[in-house]
């Protein structure tokens, strides 16, 4: 299990979780680019994702860049009626008008849930603030597409990242008033306040407002502050981190949010596994025939970037029997791969998702008579071999068995 500790230096707000975690996970880009067009219209805007520098340090930024002519909700000088479906459904700011438009695109079921999850627990925490029904809950402050779009591609991320621990750091307290619908109101704001009790707070001298609703919420759905802590130094392998940046700019420090990520290995898996991220491919075939269907896998098996290809039988819709593919792609490549099971097969529509791959080292021989042999070492101790069946020359199954053996049997005498 992976554990990602989340460093409040500035603060957190949606748009820096994002971009801490996309800087520290590169792989995860192409996929939040697939949800980013999904969810944002073209005629609101386009987002940028860009390297920057906050106080000498690098980050990266999350922004959503308006369009020149992007009037919000719906207002224009064409008249009231001008306004697209999609700006109308949240432009009121309705909790139940943007989740209903979250859940009606074609977002991955994983996306959905966990976005709607987030916006649902700061949709509680303004119905106990203002007293009234969560049904009758307006974001006044989230109610325009960059935040609502950092709801959204935040829940994409953390459902890439299932098995995964989360912690953070003290959270920065912050002054003064924010200015919201309901006029000025203290630092920090009620409603993320409500969401982060339980959560440790620390006064670093610096006003503002330091954590926005939305992160508060991506927090309240992420961490148990009873089971939150820091990593305890010399317990995890550091594997990767990252920095998104805020847009306020602040003088005595970066207002940034580090994202650092630890695995929890022991050390006798750290010695012999290995762990890599590749792109998972899945579609189904039902209308072409048993010869068309070899050719095709042969072709996909030998494209570039293809580590496996995997077929099952099935039935599929008005009964009829199906055969699926899952193929498991170089990430970097994932795009020629897809592009190629267009090519060779009927399939009009396929799945892909990035995931984690953990392998054990092999080592590879070959004895005296020409057979290869793989040997693995399992983190218990025990080696394992396996022969090339494609090198045993023998005449009958007697004979390829036994010569089988043998090249097993000094392959481990060899280890």
């Amino acid at each position: 299990m992976n554990h990602i500790h989340l460093d409040a230096v500035g603060g957190i707000a949606g748009d820096m979780f994002i971009a801490a975690m996309l800087d520290m996970i590169p792989h995860l880009r192409p996929s939040i680019d697939q949800d980013i067009h999904r969810i944002l219209p073209a005629d609101i805007g386009r987002v940028e994702i860009a390297k920057t520098r906050k106080n000498g340090m690098h980050t990266q930024t999350f922004n959503l860049v308006f369009n020149p002519d992007y009037e919000p909700h719906g207002k224009s000088d064409h008249g009231p009626d001008h306004g697209h479906e999609h700006e109308r459904r949240i432009g009121s700011g309705a909790y139940t008008d943007i989740v209903g438009y979250i859940r009606s695109s074609d977002l991955a079921p994983g996306t959905i849930t966990v976005a709607c999850a987030i916006l649902t627990l700061l949709a509680e925490a303004e119905a106990k603030t203002h007293a009234v029904d969560i049904s009758d809950v307006h974001f006044h402050e989230i109610a325009d597409w960059d935040s609502v779009l950092d709801v959204v591609i935040a829940g994409s991320i953390i459902a890439a990242l299932p098995d995964t621990r989360w912690t953070v750091s003290d959270l920065p307290r912050g002054g003064g008033l924010v200015k919201t619908q309901h006029g000025l109101l203290p630092v920090p704001a009620p409603a993320t306040a409500e969401l982060l009790a339980g959560f440790t707070w620390r006064d670093d001298g610096i006003s503002g407002e330091r954590v926005t609703p939305t992160g508060a919420a991506i927090l309240k759905y992420l961490i148990d502050p009873e089971g939150n802590a820091t990593p305890s130094a010399g317990s995890k392998k550091l594997l990767a981190s990252g920095v998104g940046a805020g847009t306020r700019n602040i003088k005595e420090l970066p207002n940034i949010l580090r994202a650092l990520q630890f695995d929890a290995a022991s050390a006798a898996r750290d010695m012999t596994c290995d762990q890599d991220h590749v792109t998972v491919i899945e579609f189904e075939i039902d209308d072409m025939t048993g010869e068309e269907i070899a050719t095709a896998s042969e072709i996909l098996r030998d494209c570039d970037g293809v580590i496996d290809l995997v077929q099952f039988a099935g039935q599929g819709k008005k009964n009829r029997p199906v055969t699926s593919f899952r193929l498991l792609a170089q990430t970097g490549l994932a795009d020629q791969v897809m592009d190629a099971c267009f090519a060779q097969t009927s399939t009009i529509g396929l799945r892909h998702h990035v995931t984690e791959r953990r392998i054990l080292r092999r080592t590879e021989s070959r004895d005296e008579t020409g057979v290869r042999t793989k040997s693995v070492a399992r983190p218990a101790g025990v080696t394992s071999c396996k022969v090339e069946h494609d090198d045993l020359t023998g005449e009958d199954l007697h004979s390829r068995r036994r010569q089988k053996y043998q090249a097993e049997l000094q392959a481990e005498q060899k280890g």
